[in-house]
């Protein structure tokens, strides 16, 4: 085995994990990718296919449900998924890591026994509310809030651009109580829960995105998440793995670009031979691939460091602000060596330069990444 598949796949389960995905994805995400990004919606069928494939559980532990697996078999599931269908691999995230795993993580076990079974197998999908209109990446600057009433917290406020908020049944949202950021689960059937219609976005079609609103909303006290005020301790605790995955996605969208764009350069003839023999082609086929392997390295090595006990805020931030800007340039790139054939639809690079984009924004900007490793490295 060489060192890089010692990387990618570090054990004999890791590897089997990453066939069984690749072979679900060739089969089922592949041909329903166009489909959905058309339409922009979810295909929620295929999400309860991740459940039956035992997709939606993959780090919780194997006595709860889950497949006891690490930050880097999540991050092999998405990382192959995005090769077909990126959008449809971020409603995946949204409900496995933002939902599922950040509910585990955070829950009691009679609120596991009574939510996770539903989620693990899809039956119900999870979102997670965290941005609001007036409050991105200035988490704290939160408006939402929530007062104890006896046996219930009246909950207030709006979440916008949520993943999965159009069709979930559950949501992990945040908000404050006397102040202090307080993780809570809503479930669809609340009173005074209601969603919006989905947002039309540019690229992750394939995924549903929609504001939440919160009027008079009650939430049982038994669907709190931790203590009162303990929602930031929640919500970081989550925000590596998500990176590492978002990281992976992107990592998936470069490998699939330069997958294309190196057919078509064999392919496709001018002058009399093909375009892979034109210096212009090839600095961009070279280049392509010089950023995909150094993005494998860098995604890959920093997943093995990613786990609930452990920290690595540094190396995610840093996968994450690499990857995603060098998957935009590989799409860019391919859609350049295609030509006019890259600017339609028939070889979908265009879907995955649109798709790409994304991950320059959500689960953290670019800019944010350059704050928090700045600040890290400086302390």
């Amino acid at each position: 085995m060489s060192d890089v598949d010692l990387l990618t796949d570090p054990t004999p389960e890791h590897a089997m994990l990453r066939e069984t995905v690749r072979r679900f994805t060739e089969s089922e995400i592949e041909p329903q990718a166009e489909r959905h990004d058309e339409t922009g919606t979810l295909n929620v069928a295929l999400m309860r296919r991740c459940g039956e494939l035992g997709l939606l559980g993959l780090t919780i532990p194997a006595a709860d449900g889950g497949a006891g697996m690490d930050a880097v078999a999540a991050v092999i599931a998405h990382h192959e998924m995005a090769k077909s269908d990126p959008g449809f691999t971020l409603a995946y995230l949204a409900h496995y890591l933002l939902f599922v795993n950040n509910f585990y993580n955070a829950s009691t076990p009679e609120q596991r026994e009574r939510i996770l079974p539903q989620v693990l197998s899809g039956e119900w999908v999870g979102a997670m509310g965290m941005t609001e209109p007036g409050a991105g990446t200035d988490v704290l600057g939160m408006k939402a809030t929530a007062q104890r009433k006896g046996d219930v917290y009246i909950l207030n406020g709006a979440k916008t651009f949520i993943t999965n908020g159009y069709e979930a049944q559950c949501v992990l949202t945040y908000a404050k109580v006397d102040g202090k950021v307080t993780a809570f689960v809503i479930e669809r059937d609340f009173s005074g829960f209601s969603t919006g219609n989905p947002i039309k976005k540019m690229g992750m079609r394939a995924s549903t995105m929609c504001e939440l609103n919160f009027e008079n909303c009650e939430v049982p006290v038994a669907n709190r998440l931790g203590e009162e005020g303990g929602g930031i301790t929640c919500m970081m605790r989550n925000l590596e793995i998500e990176r590492m995955c978002l990281a992976a996605m992107s990592l998936g969208i470069a490998d699939r670009c330069l997958r294309i764009m190196v057919a078509y350069a064999q392919q496709r003839h001018a002058f009399g031979k093909p375009i892979a023999e034109f210096g212009q082609i090839q600095k961009y086929i070279g280049d392509s691939y010089a950023l995909c392997e150094a993005s494998r390295a860098l995604v890959y090595r920093e997943a093995a460091k990613v786990g609930p006990g452990s920290r690595n805020r540094l190396g995610t931030d840093a996968a994450k602000l690499f990857v995603a800007p060098a998957a935009k340039q590989i799409a860019d790139n391919a859609m350049q060596v295609l030509g006019g054939y890259g600017y339609t639809n028939e070889y979908k690079v265009e879907r995955f330069l649109r798709d790409a984009k994304l991950n320059e924004i959500g689960g953290g900007t670019l800019e944010s990444h350059q704050k928090n490793i700045t600040r890290d490295l400086t302390r």
